[in-house]
């Protein structure tokens, strides 16, 4: 009976030393987890001697950069805005934003949500009369738009992380 007493208050005792060492000194707020999303610059639009096109995004809060490949209509479309440069006729995601204007809905931002077989994915965030929409996109339709609306452009934490590692067994290259 002594020792199940015994054994009881060294489990109190170690119960009570677990959930004080969890408990950090008062007044100390927990540290933030680590964002997953970061505010991303649009470097350029870069082609080469193969006549390949890329995007080159440059993370603004640890500049981290990773490229993304895209076709030539897409990469006009991302360097007409990014240079300054009016065309005579409204391109695509001109047209867009002009309906979007009309529509009252408003770009809010662009995240780069993830990379799977070498193919990135996105997601464009509206507003139509205070009501949040998400809309499926490719990165690069997504990013064009974001210029002409100059609305920021984001990256998950995972398109860092996937962009920077050589592909695996089985992925597309």
């Amino acid at each position: 009976m002594v020792t199940l007493r015994r054994y009881r208050h060294l489990v109190l005792v170690l119960a009570l030393g677990v959930l004080l060492a969890g408990a950090g000194t008062p007044g100390e707020t927990p540290a933030p987890p680590a964002p997953s999303l970061q505010e991303v610059a649009v470097i350029g639009v870069f082609n080469d001697q193969r006549g390949q096109h890329g995007v080159m995004l440059e993370g603004k809060r640890d500049k981290r950069r990773f490229l993304m490949l895209i076709g030539a209509a897409e990469a006009t479309a991302i360097a007409v805005p990014l240079e300054n440069i009016t065309p005579p006729r409204p391109l695509t995601h001109d047209l867009f934003l002009t309906l979007f204007g009309r529509l009252k809905v408003q770009v809010t931002r662009v995240v780069i949500t993830d990379l799977r077989n070498n193919t990135y994915f996105a997601t464009v965030y509206l507003t139509s009369g205070g009501t949040p929409m998400e809309l499926d996109s490719r990165p690069s339709d997504a990013i064009a738009l974001a210029i002409r609306a100059k609305a920021p452009v984001f990256a998950e934490e995972r398109v860092f992380e996937k962009s920077d590692r050589p592909p695996t067994p089985g992925e597309r290259i």
